[in-house]
């Protein structure tokens, strides 16, 4: 019945509609601190019932045909942001195993070794020997870390009250952070080159996702070209060939990113761009701001439906 009904509203041709999911992490095993990213078994799962549900395409062949009017009924995309290591030990094999393809976003300033903002701010907490957290000298409360639950919460709280901070104060307020709890960091969570190299190799598309994945909202004109032609030029040097693909950080229209940031990626010469907006691409989409969702639903029915809900919710915002 899902099937039938996806069908019904992703037809194909000049009525055409896309379905981009979008991933970030593929944990090997379940992590308390953070539930809402799938691990393994839950993402075999998912690519299970996605395979069954829908045409998966690669993201560039998708956007091609969806422009030309020729997209085949059901056609979905699948596509990873950021780069995380587990993308090409856990995700690879699972993709491989269901043959379906995707493309990796890649923020490359963190590839062989570094550390995403976000990331150094959940590492802290979770390796915090401390009872509390007390960060209210950088304006940022005290926190409990007596338990799984007030250490989420904490993080719950950080990660959003930091997230818009201009970038000096952003990166000011996440050394505080790992100041106050004082333990080393984990340094293996991003790819290597290597394991981008591996992608590439398996079939797999890579993307650019800016170097060191700012809001570009809030980066002056100069800094924000920079990082989006860098990472395409960090990636063709790497790959060896055109890197034609583009997400962007965050990827909120109007608030993440901006109509002169669609320019700037377009002049770069990228062949097509995505965002965070929800619904599904159709044939009068911008192809530099083609909308992307994931349901959170863990059963097959309700995810489904969820699915079933983004087609019909309309083709994404754009700014």
């Amino acid at each position: 019945m899902i099937r039938t009904a996806l069908q019904w509203l992703s037809p194909g041709g000049a009525r055409a509609r896309l379905s981009i999911l979008i991933f970030h992490r593929v944990l090997p095993r379940p992590d308390d601190l953070c539930p809402d990213e799938p691990d393994a078994a839950r993402f075999e799962q998912e690519l299970h019932w996605i395979s069954r549900w829908f045409q998966v395409l690669p993201l560039d062949d998708a956007a091609s045909l969806l422009a030309a009017g020729k997209l085949p009924p059901g056609a979905a995309a699948i596509t990873f942001d950021d780069g995380y290591a587990d993308n090409a030990t856990v995700a690879l094999p699972a993709l491989q195993r269901a043959r379906l393809p995707a493309t990796f976003f890649i923020a490359t300033s963190f590839l062989d070794g570094g550390r995403m903002w976000n990331d150094t701010v959940i590492e802290s907490v979770r390796a915090c020997r401390a009872p509390a957290l007390d960060l209210r000298a950088a304006g940022l409360g005290y926190f409990a870390l007596d338990s799984i639950d007030s250490r989420r919460q904490a993080i719950g709280h950080l990660l959003p009250a930091i997230k818009y901070l201009e970038p000096a104060q952003r990166d000011a307020a996440v050394a505080a952070v790992h100041q106050a709890c004082g333990e080393r960091l984990p340094d293996d969570l991003m790819m290597r080159s290597h394991q981008v190299l591996a992608l590439r190799r398996a079939g797999m598309q890579i993307g650019a996702h800016t170097r060191s994945h700012p809001i570009l909202a809030r980066l002056g004109e100069t800094a924000a070209v920079d990082e989006i032609v860098g990472s395409k030029r960090d990636l063709e040097s790497l790959l060896g060939e055109p890197v034609t693909l583009f997400a962007y950080p965050n990827g909120k229209p109007g608030v993440d990113y901006g109509a002169m940031h669609a320019r700037m990626v377009h002049d770069a010469g990228f062949t097509a761009a995505v965002s965070t907006a929800p619904g599904a691409a159709s044939t009068g989409s911008d192809r530099f701001q083609l909308p992307r969702f994931s349901p959170w639903d863990r059963s097959r029915t309700r995810y489904g439906l969820r699915m079933l809900a983004n087609l019909r919710a309309g083709s994404g915002a754009r700014v």
